[in-house]
């Protein structure tokens, strides 16, 4: 397919008042896309466009499903049924061209069915038998990962590798996904009847938890309309998978002030209970903080959302917008809490308010 972009082989392109130069490890391989601030900004601005045309409303969701997609992390959708986070998913794979694969998770799904089995062949001309990988449906660029509550622990943890190391294990043998690499896990908050929460383990995988909330009663008139017309929108595609991994690589350089990165690691800090740094509230009422991949996390979706808006740096008011989606599942309240009627939304907000960005 044609590019958003043309192609070029320099070492460096320049932004809003400035350079940027792609490392050079980037540039060593034999044909790499980039582009500048300005031009990114444009195309993701495309991006969201087109996505409008399908998807009535939730503009933070999608911002923040772009985010996670330019930060090369995964995010965990959370909301009820019928808000269309299937569609959402699947528009955003026609529009970056990659491939999709969708699993149900079910109380009997099995870690093979995820990953892959080994299975016997047989050669019909010499006869002899050999075990050949079958690849499962973690082999995409977006994998929808559909109530990924509803199955045991053990099958949950199949992703486990995928999403931290880029790559799957069976039989002893490594084998490599291909990048860009996204997984879009959906689960419901009011159905939990049979379900088996995610471990924090597994959450701190997560880069953001995006909550969709019901639709505007105009924005739902539109989308009824839409969707019970006979005219079916057709996607155009916008990005490549060439075009993500350079812009995954352009999010990197964007360069991070140093007390802007003070100020995510300070709010991390304060989610943490018993420790020196934690805000109040904290200690009485936090079972478990934000580790330090929260931190992480917040200046690189920080480094997304200053790139989305063309800007050249990140500033404390990216990491303070992108608190609560890189806080909310990472943060867990205890007993008192819940006595109290306390969220851990509601200590997300307080520490916020009450840690200066200088």
């Amino acid at each position: 397919m044609n590019s958003f972009f043309s192609t070029v082989h320099t070492p460096e392109t320049k932004g809003f008042g400035g350079v940027f130069r792609l490392g050079n490890k980037i540039m060593q391989s034999d044909v790499s896309r980039v582009f500048t601030v300005k031009e990114a900004a444009e195309a993701l601005s495309s991006l969201k466009g087109e996505l409008s045309r399908v998807i009535v409303g939730q503009r933070q969701v999608i911002d923040q499903i772009t985010i996670t997609l330019l930060a090369g992390g995964h995010a965990l959708l959370t909301g009820v049924p019928g808000l269309g986070k299937t569609l959402l998913v699947k528009s955003l794979a026609k529009l970056f061209s990659l491939a999709f694969k969708r699993i149900q998770f079910t109380p009997d799904l099995m870690p093979a069915d995820i990953v892959g089995t080994e299975i016997l062949q047989e050669n019909p001309e010499t006869g002899t038998r050999s075990f050949d990988f079958v690849k499962g449906p973690i082999f995409a660029n977006l994998l929808l990962a559909d109530e990924i509550n509803r199955t045991p622990p053990k099958t949950q943890a199949a992703l486990l590798e995928a999403m931290g190391e880029g790559n799957v294990t069976s039989a002893g043998k490594t084998y490599q996904l291909q990048k860009p690499f996204l997984v879009l896990a959906t689960q419901n908050p009011i159905e939990l009847e049979g379900t088996y929460p995610l471990p924090e383990a597994q959450l701190d995988r997560f880069l953001i938890n995006i909550v969709l909330e019901y639709l505007s009663v105009e924005d739902e008139q539109k989308m009824v309309g839409n969707t019970t017309s006979p005219d079916e929108v057709e996607l155009k595609p916008i990005l490549d998978g060439n075009d993500i991994a350079a812009l995954q690589r352009l999010v990197r350089e964007i360069p991070a002030p140093t007390n802007v990165v003070n100020y995510a690691v300070r709010l991390a800090a304060a989610t943490r209970p018993n420790t020196p740094y934690a805000a109040p509230r904290v200690d009485s009422l936090v079972k478990w903080g934000a580790g330090s991949r929260a931190s992480q996390a917040l200046v690189l979706a920080g480094k997304a959302r200053a790139l989305m808006d063309g800007r050249l740096n990140v500033a404390c008011e990216d990491i303070r917008e992108l608190a609560i989606p890189v806080f909310r599942h990472r943060v867990i309240t205890n007993f008192r809490a819940e006595a109290e009627n306390v969220t851990n939304l509601d200590i997300i907000r307080d520490i916020i308010k009450s840690t200066p960005e200088n």
